[in-house]
């Protein structure tokens, strides 16, 4: 499905509201907590393909069955990471994970390692380093375990949510430079909210055990930032005066995402939190130049790299964007998937292994399609230069995999779109 968008001037004079999913990352860090202590009910949950694919996965998992049941996965990564896992610690039974041909291309080398020196077996189906791959689940007796600190926070965060169960808890070491230490932290957080006790110091974090099931307790899910992102983007590329109000959303936040708060501070765009937990974003002034200096490092908040490189495309500002090799291993190289997409759209873009550089020319070119690579952000991130140009965004439904009601929502906020 291929949708041309066009913007409406009711977009310019009008104050919206919207009601944001559930965060994608806190629901299937909770997910697999409830799946390990079943007393725990959650309220706001993501409605995306991912978590609806950890859903599906958990609960067809406690089917009886005496062979290796198939998990297919499809196009989530956070579900294969996580799943990868949790099924290592299931003892007597055997599952064979896999996923799309693009997951069978993203690495799980490390976190099977890891798994394997804590006494997990886990073994190749096709190719050595990727899915699929077959688990055979047992007791995991060893608490003492390193990996590159790097690579994907989900191999981390894969690791300490099954943490507890281990009958002598983790130690785990992180060698290096961390990466995406906020996705971290709120897998830390979301322990500590269920009793958890862990510590992070240096490059060191130990979880203790909890075996035991907890006493009854309800957690409600934050509203994703990563979702919030795309509404900051339209206030950025809009008139002063235009605003959005969002919900549900915390000032204290454990998504890494929520840094938009003060990005978009330099695109003219003020974030209010209001008594009800909505925010309200409105565009009050214009920036002409890109806002921060040497550039942007993007280590904490990769997911966001593509909402601002557009961002800053649509306003005529240079940009250089760093911290960003996890984007190589994500649906698509995204990096890649960026230069190509922003240069057919007239921009001037190069890229490394880890950074972005964009040099501001001529506005947007109107009418071209927007190919999307599997990669539901692609989709997104691109959907706001329709208030500059009419655009076609290639595979349309691609945003299901995160926010399936994100066309939906902007029609409601005035934007036109027509199925081509």
């Amino acid at each position: 499905m291929n949708l041309l968008l066009k913007h409406s001037n009711q977009l310019l004079a009008s104050s919206f509201q919207l009601q944001i999913t559930g965060s994608k990352s806190e629901t299937n860090r909770l997910l697999l907590l409830q799946a390990l202590y079943p007393n725990l009910t959650l309220e706001n949950t993501s409605i995306s393909d991912d978590s609806e694919v950890m859903i599906k996965a958990l609960q067809n998992f406690h089917l009886p069955t005496s062979i290796s049941q198939l998990i297919n996965v499809h196009h989530a990564g956070t579900a294969m990471r996580f799943l990868t896992a949790y099924f290592a610690i299931q003892e007597n039974r055997e599952v064979i994970l896999t996923g799309s041909s693009r997951m069978k291309e993203r690495p799980i080398k490390i976190l099977v390692d890891a798994l394997r020196k804590l006494g997990a077996e886990i073994s190749y189906e096709e190719n050595d380093g990727f899915p699929p791959i077959k688990i055979k689940g047992k007791k995991l007796l060893q608490n003492q375990v390193s990996l590159p600190a790097n690579v994907s926070s989900q191999y981390i965060s894969a690791l300490l949510l099954i943490a507890p169960k281990l009958e002598n808890g983790l130690e785990l070491t992180l060698e290096g430079e961390i990466t995406s230490v906020p996705y971290i932290k709120m897998t830390l957080a979301l322990l500590n909210e269920i009793g958890v006790k862990t510590s992070f110091a240096d490059n060191k974090i130990v979880v203790k055990p909890q075996t035991i099931n907890y006493k009854p307790q309800i957690i409600s899910v934050e509203s994703d930032w990563s979702s919030a992102s795309y509404f900051y983007s339209i206030i950025a590329l809009s008139e002063i005066g235009t605003e959005i109000t969002l919900s549900s959303y915390k000032k204290n936040s454990l998504q890494g995402d929520s840094s938009l708060v003060e990005i978009y501070k330099n695109f003219g765009v003020e974030t209010i939190f209001n008594e009800n937990q909505s925010i309200t974003i409105s565009k009050i002034n214009v920036h002409n130049s890109f806002p921060f200096g040497e550039g942007w490092d993007g280590a904490n908040s990769p997911d966001i790299a593509q909402t601002i490189a557009v961002t800053c495309f649509g306003l005529g500002m240079d940009c250089h964007l760093s911290g960003l090799h996890t984007l190589k291993i994500k649906e698509t190289d995204r990096l890649e998937a960026l230069k190509t997409e922003l240069s057919k759209l007239g921009a001037t873009i190069s890229v490394t292994n880890d950074s972005l550089t964009l040099v501001s020319g001529s506005p947007p070119l109107e009418g071209l399609g927007v190919a999307t690579y599997q990669d539901h952000r692609m989709a997104m991130a691109f959907a706001p230069l329709a208030l500059k140009v009419p655009i076609i965004i290639e595979d349309a439904e691609v945003v299901s995999k995160s926010y399936p009601k994100f066309w939906e929502d902007l029609q409601s906020i005035g934007f036109t779109i027509e199925e081509k």
